[in-house]
């Protein structure tokens, strides 16, 4: 079963699912007083409002950071949309729901966005698990 740690601020409940995390770091980006990788708790949410943490977790590429009962605040795009962004130097996204059939035949359907990767050295294949930063992948 995957990990997912919950942080709530009593108004609502950040979602972090590691396992999905591509490490693109836009959280950091976006609220470095919230999200603070090198201590612990990483995720410190009662620095950041309500509002401004929902847009921060609606950005996060990977959909590794969600809010609890999102599918009432943020729906999933229609099926019959899909977008596809490559990532400077890091995976491709793709987003809408999609069925991804792996090697050896197992079907999984994916919601919201889904990184695939493009460097080769992820241990998740076909999904992005944040190689690309340790190998310096490049777009050349």
């Amino acid at each position: 079963m995957a990990t997912v740690k919950e942080y709530s601020n009593g108004e609502i409940t950040i979602l972090w699912k590691p396992d999905k995390c591509i490490h693109a770091a836009e959280c950091v980006k976006m609220l470095p007083e919230v999200y603070r990788p090198n201590e612990k708790p990483w995720i410190q949410i009662e620095n950041a409002t309500t509002a401004a943490l929902k847009i921060q977790v609606g950005k996060c590429p990977s959909g590794a950071l969600s809010l609890k009962n999102q599918e009432a605040i943020n729906p999933d795009p229609s099926p019959h949309t899909v977008q596809i962004e490559v990532m400077d130097r890091g995976p491709l996204m793709v987003m809408g729901t999609l069925e991804v059939k792996d090697h050896n035949g197992t079907v999984t359907t994916q919601k919201r966005a889904t990184a695939f990767c493009r460097c080769g050295a992820s241990s998740r294949k076909p999904y992005c698990d944040g190689s690309h930063s340790e190998i310096e992948f490049s777009n050349e």
